[in-house]
C-alpha cells in the first residue's frame, strides 16, 4: 500500500503497478468495519466499485481510472483538499450537481460512471463507512462502528436473500457456519462443490447396492451432499470469492448429482428385480422439461418493456404475505425440498415409490408453475427485444436441417403461431412414437414432418406473447421420444443407454442456458450443426429404431451416439469455461 498526497500523485503511482492487477483508492480518514471495505474492494464481479471513501478499480477499468485521476487533479487543484459534501460550493460548483461522497475516491468514481464504467456500490445495510472530516463525525461513526458487529452482518449476508424453505430454516442456519471455517482454513467454493459432487456420488453408488443399508446410507450421503452443495454459494458470498469456473461448477455439477442419483437407484432396484429405469428417465425429462420452461420464460421477459400484468401485481401482494410466500416456494418443489424427499423416501421406502412421487411432484409444481406463467404472459402488454428473441432462438437448439426449412420458409404470422406449432410438431414426434408400431417407417415420415415444423416454427423471430414455450415443446419431444422409442424396443439395456444419451444432451442444453445467464451468448454455431440440433438427433434416433428393431444394436447406437454428444459438448463446454472472459458470477437465480 502507497500514500499519495494528491490525486496526481496517485496516477503518478498507479502507473507504476502492472496493468493486469487491481487497484484501490481509500481515503486515509476512512473510518469503518473491515466487512464494508470488503464489500467494496473486493469483490470480483465488477470493473469498479465504490464505498464512501473507497474505490476500486479491475484491470479493465484501469485506463478509465487514471483518466479520471488526472481529471480529478486538475479540478481539485494539487495538494487541495476535495470538496466535502457539506462545504459551501463555488460559483463554479453550482453548474453541476456535487458528487454525494466529496472524497477523492468518490469524486473518482463520479468521473467514472461519466465516462461510461459501471462503478458497483454495494448496500452496506447497517455496517459503517465514513470520511469524518471532524469530531462529531468521527465520533458518530465511532459509535456507528461500535454498535454493529460486522462479522455478524458478513456471516448473515452469506445466505442467500430468496430460497426454499427446507433450505432457509433446516440448512442454513448452520451451514453459513460449516462456510466461516472452510473460510478460515483457506478452502474455496469450487474444492467445497467437488467434495459436495462426491459425496453425491458415492451416495449413488450406496443407493447402487440395492440392499437397506445402502439406501439408509445414500439418503444420509444426499443430505450431507446438499448441505455441501449451500455451502459452497454461502463461502462464496462469505468471502467473495465469485468466479466464472465456480458458477459453471456450481450449476452443473447440481444436475450431474441428480441425474447421477437417479442412475444409482434404478441400479439398486434392479438388483433387487424391480426394473424402474422408464420411471428414473421419466423423472430426469420431467425435471429437465421444467427448467427449461423456467430459463425460458425469464430469458423472454426479463429485459422486456411496458410490463403491465396483473398476474404480477397478484404475486407481488401474495409475496407481502409471509406464509403464502413459503408455501408458493415449497409448491414448486425447488431442490432442497426434493432433495429431502429423495433422501427420506430412499432410507423408509423403495426406488419405485422415491420415482412416483418425485413424476408426480415435479407434474404437480410444473402445472403451477407453467400456468402461472401462461397468465402472466396473456395478460402482460410488453414489446419482446431483439435480445429475448436471439436468446429463444438459441435455447430451441435448431439444427442444420431446421435452419434450412426456416431459411426458404415465408414465415407464418401470428401472435400465437410459433408456439402452436412447435406444439404441432412435438405431439406428431411423441404420438407417433407412442402409438405408431414400433420400428413402422411411418415413423420416420413423422420425424420428417417434425423437422418441417421445427424449422416454420423459428423462420420468424420470437417476439410473441407464448413464444417462451417454443424450447420447451422442442425438449418434451426429443426427449420423450428417445424415452418412448427406447421403452418400447424390448432390446435390453435401451432404457439405460436412453438414459445416458438424454444425460448428454440435457448437459448441452444446460450449458446453453448457463453461457446465456452470465452474458457470453450460446455455444458456437459449429457446435450446434456437429451435434445436430434438436431436430436432427430426434431424426436420427427414430432411423436407428426403425433400422435396428429389436436387435440388441439399438442400445449400442444410443450407447455411442450418448458418448459422442458427451464428448463433444464436454469438451467443448470446459474449454469455453476455463478459457472465458464471462463475468464473475454466483448463481443466484431459480430454486430449482
Amino acid at each position: 500500500m502507497q500514500t499519495a498526497a494528491d490525486p496526481g500523485d496517485a496516477a503518478a503511482l498507479l502507473a507504476a503497478v502492472p496493468a493486469n492487477s487491481r487497484v484501490a483508492l481509500v481515503d486515509p480518514r476512512f473510518v469503518g468495519h473491515v466487512h464494508a471495505l470488503r464489500l467494496g474492494l473486493t469483490d470480483p464481479r465488477f470493473p469498479a466499485a465504490a464505498v464512501p471513501g473507497a474505490l476500486t478499480a479491475q484491470p479493465e477499468a484501469r485506463a478509465a481510472l487514471t483518466r479520471a485521476l488526472r481529471r480529478t487533479g486538475a479540478a481539485v487543484g494539487a495538494g487541495a483538499p476535495a470538496v466535502e459534501p457539506d462545504a459551501d460550493p463555488t460559483p463554479a460548483d453550482r453548474t453541476a450537481p456535487a458528487p454525494a461522497d466529496g472524497t477523492v475516491p468518490g469524486r473518482v468514481a463520479a468521473a467514472l460512471e461519466a465516462e461510461g464504467v459501471d462503478v458497483r456500490r454495494p448496500e452496506l445495510g447497517s455496517l459503517t463507512a465514513a470520511v469524518p472530516t471532524d469530531d462529531d463525525q468521527r465520533a458518530a461513526a465511532a459509535a456507528g462502528l461500535a454498535s454493529v458487529d460486522g462479522e455478524a452482518v458478513r456471516l448473515r449476508g452469506a445466505v442467500k436473500a430468496h430460497d426454499g424453505f427446507f433450505t432457509t430454516f433446516c440448512v442454513s442456519p448452520y451451514s453459513r457456519h460449516i462456510a466461516r471455517w472452510c473460510a478460515r482454513r483457506g478452502l474455496t467454493p469450487n474444492q467445497v462443490t467437488t467434495a459436495s459432487l462426491i459425496t453425491a456420488l458415492v451416495a449413488a453408488g450406496s443407493a447402487a447396492t440395492g440392499t437397506r443399508a445402502g439406501y439408509v446410507a445414500a439418503s444420509i450421503l444426499l443430505l450431507v451432499s446438499f448441505v455441501l452443495d449451500c455451502t459452497d454459494g454461502q463461502l462464496a458470498r462469505y468471502s467473495l470469492q465469485y468466479s466464472t469456473m465456480g458458477a459453471w461448477l456450481d450449476a452443473t455439477f447440481d444436475r450431474a448429482k441428480e441425474y447421477a442419483y437417479y442412475a444409482g437407484l434404478a441400479l439398486g432396484a434392479a438388483r433387487g428385480g424391480d426394473d424402474v429405469w422408464v420411471l428414473a428417465l421419466g423423472a430426469m425429462v420431467l425435471q429437465a422439461c421444467r427448467h427449461v420452461v423456467d430459463f425460458s420464460f425469464n430469458e423472454a421477459n426479463h429485459d422486456a418493456v411496458a410490463n403491465t400484468s396483473p398476474t404480477a401485481a397478484l404475486s407481488d401482494r401474495l409475496d407481502s404475505v409471509g406464509w403464502t410466500v413459503w408455501l408458493r416456494r415449497m409448491i414448486v418443489l425447488p431442490i432442497g425440498e426434493r432433495w429431502a424427499m429423495i433422501a427420506v423416501l430412499t432410507a423408509l421406502t423403495t426406488p419405485r415409490v422415491v420415482f412416483y412421487a418425485l413424476l408426480v411432484g415435479c407434474a404437480l409444481a410444473a402445472c403451477y408453475t407453467t400456468a402461472g406463467r401462461l397468465l402472466r404472459s396473456l395478460t402482460r402488454r410488453a414489446r419482446r427485444t431483439d435480445r429475448a428473441a436471439r436468446a429463444l432462438a438459441d435455447l430451441a437448439d435448431s439444427g442444420p436441417l431446421a435452419q434450412a426449412v426456416a431459411a426458404v420458409a415465408p414465415g407464418l404470422r401470428g401472435a400465437f403461431t410459433a408456439p402452436a406449432v412447435a406444439l404441432l410438431a412435438a405431439l406428431v414426434m411423441a404420438g407417433s412414437a407412442l402409438f405408431l408400431p414400433y420400428g413402422s417407417a411411418l415413423t420416420v415420415v413423422a420425424a420428417a414432418l417434425y423437422v418441417l415444423l421445427s424449422g416454420l416454427a423459428v423462420a420468424r423471430p420470437l417476439k410473441g406473447p407464448l413464444d417462451w414455450l417454443v424450447p420447451p415443446f422442442f425438449r418434451a419431444a426429443e426427449y420423450g421420444t428417445i424415452l418412448v422409442l427406447a421403452a418400447r424396443s424390448d432390446v435390453p439395456h435401451a432404457v439405460p443407454a436412453a438414459f445416458g444419451l438424454v444425460s448428454a444432451v440435457a448437459y448441452h442444453h444446460y450449458d446453453t442456458v448457463y453461457r446465456i445467464r452470465g452474458g457470453t451468448g450460446a455455444p458456437p454455431r459449429w457446435l450446434v450443426r456437429v451435434l445436430g440440433g434438436h431436430e436432427g438427433r430426434t431424426a436420427l434416433v427414430v432411423v436407428l429404431a426403425a433400422v435396428l428393431t429389436h436387435a440388441s444394436g439399438f442400445t449400442t447406437a444410443l450407447t455411442v451416439l450418448a458418448v459422442a454428444v458427451a464428448l463433444v459438448a464436454l469438451v467443448e463446454s470446459i474449454r469455453f469455461w476455463v478459457s472465458s472472459s464471462a463475468p464473475a458470477v454466483h448463481d443466484e437465480g431459480e430454486l430449482a
